[in-house]
């Protein structure tokens, strides 16, 4: 049995180039003792894996040189030996990286219910993504009711999810996307209040006249002037969530935030999220997703490709905008 894996072999600067990863196909080795062999299904492709890549520690360790490319996967056990954590025909959620086989002693998955969803929604909705909108939105941000609340990267995995429970919660919600196709998506289907278009539309202008009085909450996904526009238009007492700032990953110069002195002005916060710290509350936090995905309440959608051979354009979208929803490659056989 053949393992195909994508392994990194430089350090990209600026936007990674093909070349900052190569295949490698080597042999299965034999399992040892309280060991199982994982089947790729799919790999979840995320703007974090930009990051992931610099020498810098961020969060986690960087992924080093000569590894398999890190990415959350879901698979299928398919062989154990002796007394393992998980039994043959068990489908997992982890980090099996961008590879077709994965040996692994369990630690760091969970055992997953084809049967109640989608094996891509535990990459979703009901995955890290999904898990990062929900804690960020009602932990972090502690929303309340009836607020304005403002998200970047409304179109993508994390910030659809955070604009819908936001609503679920009474809220007025506004999203930023780029493209009418995007934003009808957000207005038509999740039930956004408002939509900005960044592509065709002045974010300033729109924010006067979407949220006359200024936004409780601003859920950042992007950087960059999105979020010194936010800050611009901040109410009192307002919060703003750090989760990703995917307009300056591929900077080699980052630009931080000029109107940061409206923190001050309006007793406003700005904190930083990391899903990790809530590994204890997942399974509570899939209880009422899944709930609420039953109601109707909450929709996931998952824009999936296939082929592990096309890791690269597939990539590339996390960064041009050419998706909608969560980012899943199929890793055909």
């Amino acid at each position: 049995m053949k393992n195909k894996q994508l392994i990194l072999v430089k350090r990209p600067k600026g936007l990674p180039e093909p070349d900052t990863w190569e295949y490698k196909t080597e042999a299965v080795v034999p399992l040892q003792e309280g060991q199982m062999l994982v089947e790729q299904q799919f790999v979840s492709l995320d703007p974090a894996m930009r990051g992931w890549m610099n020498e810098t520690r961020s969060y986690i360790p960087p992924i080093k040189i000569g590894e398999v490319m890190r990415a959350g996967t879901v698979g299928k056990v398919v062989e154990t030996k002796g007394t393992t954590r998980y039994n043959k025909d068990d489908y997992l959620v982890g980090w099996g990286g961008v590879q077709q086989y994965v040996i692994t002693n369990g630690g760091g998955y969970q055992k997953v219910a084809p049967e109640l969803a989608d094996l891509t929604t535990y990459l979703g909705v009901l995955g890290l993504t999904g898990l990062t909108a929900y804690f960020g939105i009602l932990e972090v941000a502690a929303l309340k009711k009836g607020e304005v609340v403002l998200v970047s990267g409304a179109a993508g995995a994390v910030g659809s999810v955070v604009g819908q429970i936001a609503k679920i919660k009474g809220c007025k919600v506004i999203g930023i996307a780029g493209g009418k196709n995007k934003c009808d998506y957000l207005k038509n289907e999740l039930g956004f209040d408002a939509a900005i278009d960044y592509k065709n539309e002045s974010i300033r202008k729109e924010l006067k006249r979407n949220c006359p009085e200024g936004i409780d909450v601003y859920f950042d996904n992007v950087g960059g002037e999105t979020l010194d526009h936010a800050l611009a238009n901040l109410r009192i007492n307002a919060r703003i969530v750090i989760c990703g700032a995917i307009s300056q990953y591929n900077s080699q110069q980052v630009v931080g935030p000029k109107n940061y002195l409206s923190l001050l002005v309006n007793r406003a916060s700005m904190k930083g999220m990391v899903v990790f710290d809530y590994e204890s509350q997942y399974d509570q936090a899939r209880i009422q997703m899944s709930k609420w995905m039953k109601e109707g309440k909450l929709k996931t959608k998952e824009d999936v490709y296939d082929g592990i051979d096309n890791f690269y354009e597939v990539f590339l979208k996390l960064f041009s905008g050419d998706k909608l929803g969560k980012l899943v490659l199929k890793i055909n056989k």
